[in-house]
């Protein structure tokens, strides 16, 4: 058993900079079950929200935050992050992250401002379009050089460690992990009584995704096993804009293009957002999306077309260098030609319900980033507002653990029994977990995507239910693998966000159902809250 006075699951930003943080306060373990760098954030194009310009205010990101959010974003949680985020830019710009920005005539950087769809000023921090992976990179450099934290890579958390699975007579609460090492197979028990989960979302359990292989529901999973409250996972966002290639099929088209003019068309060359909304293509993503999935539904196309031509080549190759050269290698030229696209799952604006300070249900855990649900983003997430709730929470994060479990008060000594496998064996067939996987991912986007009708969610659920049964025995006797676990928490978080749907009865933000096409504020304008062994429930 290893003993630390913090540890974070995850090393996206959220994760990275809480850990860079604590670290002034003790010691820190980061479990990261793939490389440190293979997370949501390093694949993060567009960029960061915060207010930044004379022109722009809090009360203006606020309100375009509420309006994203369909009604369900409460405004204090919405004003504490944007109103914290000029500070948490500074501290990403302290720890070495370099964005966009012109000479002015006074010899000063002036940071260059994006925009994005929903949002009515620029306020959009960016790095070309790899954001993302200009924040991970700097904060691993000085992660790895931090000598009070220790970075466990290719270390998969299999379940959270709490008072009533160990039969103790005490309150409920988180004191560790267990974690398996991906390359002996052994596991190991982690011992804390600040536990952190920053594990991401769930795109993985969609077909289609922009999301990178991790991003499986790790965190809701284990968190909701724990007996943690989840909230709003009916919510997923289908970015409207994903590469349709055969060859690339998760490389996602930033929103921040059509921020700097792209349009949306058909095949003809028609542009048909303002058909949809007054916005046209700046509209919020679930307006978008589902405009796109009309238009295709409507047409028999496999796709529509982004067109950024009209702009100049040379502006199109330095703004957007990444999209330019991946498109280039699968011969689409992009400042000659329109980015054939399609929407894809994206993110999770539900996940472990918590508190602006990431305080969840359970004490001793936190969770922050898209694993959790402060309520920020409501029903839809505004662009580029989840990388600002990152830093900013996890900030929030810290100050709560220390508050709430002082460092300086003795760590009760606790001995945590080691992991028992018991008598089980390797398992004997990984087709069985590949076949339940992708099962498990087509009837989720066949039945559980863009558009909903309560048919299609009871077959899904049915579905998951057996599948449940079949991934359980399946855990209990063969050794655990990383497949395994991965595929655990797929199925688990799948019916989480079935269940969801399946409670909601109306149309609000990415929730979108034939059944009750209409959005009702008198009955439900409501979270939508689930706990083990509980209906769903305000």
């Amino acid at each position: 058993m290893k003993t630390y006075d913090f540890i974070v699951v995850g090393s996206g930003i959220s994760g990275l900079s809480f850990a860079l943080r604590a670290a002034a306060h003790g010691t820190v373990a980061i479990v990261t079950k793939r490389d440190a760098a293979s997370t949501n954030t390093a694949w993060a194009q567009g960029g960061i929200a915060c207010v930044q310009s004379e022109d722009d205010s809090f009360d203006r990101h606020v309100a375009d935050t509420l309006d994203a959010g369909a009604g369900l974003c409460p405004e204090p949680v919405v004003r504490k992050i944007v109103s914290d985020g000029p500070r948490a830019i500074e501290e990403l710009i302290d720890w070495g992250v370099h964005f966009d920005g012109t000479i002015s005539d006074t010899g000063e950087e002036v940071i260059e401002l994006g925009r994005e769809g929903g949002h009515t000023r620029r306020r959009i921090l960016h790095h070309k379009d790899t954001t993302g992976r200009e924040i991970e990179t700097k904060l691993l450099t000085a992660i790895r050089a931090s000598p009070a934290i220790d970075l466990f890579e290719h270390h998969f958390a299999i379940d959270l460690i709490t008072t009533s699975k160990l039969a103790l007579d005490a309150p409920q609460r988180c004191v560790g992990i267990y974690v398996l090492n991906e390359e002996s197979g052994s596991v190991i028990t982690l011992r804390s009584d600040r536990v952190l989960l920053c594990t991401g979302g769930s795109g993985r359990v969609y077909l289609y995704t922009t999301n990178p292989d991790v991003a499986t529901g790790d965190g809701v999973a284990m968190a909701w096993r724990a007996g943690c409250e989840v909230a709003n996972m009916e919510f997923i966002q289908f970015h409207p804009t994903c590469l349709y290639h055969h060859e690339l099929k998760s490389f996602l088209i930033t929103e921040a293009m059509r921020g700097e003019g792209a349009e949306l068309i058909d095949k003809h060359g028609r542009r048909f957002m303002h058909e949809y909304d007054p916005r046209g293509s700046l509209a919020p993503r679930d307006i978008v999306a589902r405009a796109i999935d009309r238009e295709i539904k409507k047409t028999g196309g496999p796709c529509v077309f982004l067109d950024i031509t009209h702009k100049p080549a040379d502006f199109i190759r330095s703004r957007f260098p990444n999209i330019y050269d991946t498109c280039l290698s699968v011969d689409i030229d992009i400042t000659t030609h329109p980015i054939p696209v399609v929407p894809a799952a994206h993110y999770q604006c539900g996940g472990v319900k918590t508190d602006v300070h990431g305080a969840t249900s359970l004490p001793g855990l936190w969770a922050v980033g898209e694993v959790a649900c402060t309520g920020l983003h409501g029903a839809n997430r505004l662009a580029s507002n989840s990388l600002l709730e990152g830093v900013v929470v996890s900030k929030l994060a810290l100050q709560d653990c220390l508050e709430k479990v002082p460092i300086s008060r003795a760590r009760e000594e606790l001995t945590l029994p080691e992991w028992e496998s018991g008598e089980v064996t390797d398992v004997d067939e990984l087709v069985v977990i590949y076949h339940n996987w992708d099962e498990i991912r087509r009837l989720m986007w066949d039945y559980v995507s863009i558009v909903r009708t309560a048919k299609r969610l009871h077959r899904a659920a049915t579905r998951l239910q057996n599948l449940r049964r079949e991934v359980e025995e399946f855990y209990w006797n063969f050794r655990v693998t990383s497949e395994l676990l991965e595929l655990r928490n797929l199925v688990e978080t799948a019916t989480l966000i079935v269940k969801s749907a399946e409670y909601r009865k109306e149309s609000r933000g990415l929730h979108y159902t034939l059944d009750h096409p209409e959005r009702d504020d008198v009955h439900w304008q409501i979270d939508t809250v689930l706990k083990r062994g509980e209906n769903a429930n305000s």
